[in-house]
């Protein structure tokens, strides 16, 4: 890899933009596959089009193993103390085959279509709940009435988590986002230590929840789960299903609010919504990055030659503008017949819990504009800005819900 002075674009300068949509269009400019740095100065390969982001999707020669990820310390990087840093950072997204495969397979046999249709019905009734509570506001954030409540209540009740602690959930999250190191180290350690507990729990009185399922096959002789594998999977769905459906809901309103004709066409026919979700994932999900993927050994990739272990970073946010890929990019058209986006990645490492979070964004989304016909934002699209960061995150999004009608019944 180069020294620092030829590697001059860096991750950084991308993520923290204040201009985030021109600071990944940018990136379409230039080469497919380049030097850059990452948020600790790491040297590594920028992959920003279509194509080559799928290649090492789906590539067996790279790695999305955590022991091959020795070129940066995401333990200290996101301030985790040792003793529950494992439980953050071996998640299923940093296995490999065949450690990935056991792991997804123990997921995917509980976290099935059949489960999410029957947590369908209770996503609409959090929902009406929730629009109930906003509906005699003159003003509201939504993101806090409705895109980051939501979520939580949904992943507890898969999990199995009561009803009674979304509360301490609520907090430690909030505590995880603070940027306060010590406040960080003990949100991690209160979330560690919650699902142990509850894992114990389901272990002497297992239920119909997913967490309960995840736990049964603990026991069994053939790939069993370990008690930490346990504990970081129910971490990885807390904050994979809540994180990614609060940002789908708040960047889906906000883009559908600043394109009147494209919610006009949703409103004539709100189970357009189902659709019209798959565009707002392309100009709106949530991962603008994927982890880090390491190469086994040579590749040509994208005109370059990338050595065994150099750390490459896909980037989502561009690929999904890439207009060899898709026509007018950077138009969001809710019409788009086009499910080819990367917003859950691609490949074997495809997120597990995609099916719920767009369940969740087509009933959110669904409701809130058939309950509140006259929605508004009640600040101009400038002001209502993003977060600079990993993801694609909203920090306020104020609305004026306008005249409430009654929920319809879920159909």
């Amino acid at each position: 890899m180069p020294d620092d002075s030829s590697a001059e674009l860096k991750l950084a300068d991308i993520l923290f933009a204040p201009d985030r949509e021109k600071a990944f269009a940018g990136l379409l400019d230039g080469p497919p596959v380049r030097r850059a740095k990452y948020l600790d100065g790491t040297d590594i390969w920028l992959v920003t089009r279509y194509q080559e982001i799928r290649t090492v999707l789906t590539d067996e020669r790279f790695s999305n193993d955590a022991t091959k990820q020795s070129s940066t310390d995401l333990a200290s990087n996101i301030g985790l103390p040792e003793d529950v840093a494992p439980y953050f950072t071996h998640t299923l997204g940093t296995y490999d085959p065949p450690g990935h495969t056991r792991l997804r397979r123990h997921v995917a046999r509980e976290f099935n279509a059949r489960r999410v249709r029957e947590l369908r019905p209770r996503i609409k009734e959090f929902t009406d709940e929730l629009l109930t509570a906003m509906a005699d506001r003159e003003q509201a954030d939504l993101l806090e009435a409705l895109a980051r409540p939501l979520p939580l209540n949904v992943i507890c009740e898969l999990l199995g988590a009561p009803a009674s602690d979304r509360q301490q959930l609520h907090d430690a999250l909030s505590g995880m986002t603070s940027g306060d190191l010590e406040k960080i180290g003990a949100a991690a350690r209160t979330l560690a230590g919650y699902f142990q507990g509850l894992v114990e729990e389901k272990r002497k009185s297992p239920g119909s929840d997913l967490l309960s399922g995840l736990t049964a096959a603990h026991d069994q002789d053939d790939g069993r789960l370990s008690n930490e594998e346990l504990i970081s999977m129910s971490l990885s769905l807390l904050f994979g299903g809540r994180d990614t459906t609060f940002s789908l809901i708040g960047n889906g309103a906000m883009l559908l609010l600043t394109h009147p004709e494209q919610l006009r066409w949703v409103r004539e026919d709100p189970d357009r919504m189902s659709h019209a979700v798959e565009e707002l994932l392309r100009l709106g999900g949530p991962a603008d990055i994927a982890v880090l993927r390491y190469p086994l050994e040579e590749v040509e990739l994208g005109g370059e030659t990338i050595s065994p272990g150099e750390p490459v970073q896909v980037v989502y946010a561009s690929g999904n503008r890439d207009p060899e890929q898709f026509e007018d990019p950077h138009q969001l058209d809710v019409r788009r017949d086009d499910r080819s986006h990367l917003s859950f990645g691609h490949g074997v490492h495809h997120c597990v819990g995609a099916a719920l979070g767009r369940a969740e964004g087509e009933i959110a989304l669904r409701t809130l504009f058939t309950r509140f016909p006259d929605l508004t934002l009640a600040v101009s699209p400038e002001e209502a800005v993003y977060q600079p960061g990993m993801t694609r995150a909203l920090a306020t999004l104020p609305v004026r819900p306008g005249r409430s009608v009654e929920p319809a019944p879920f159909e």
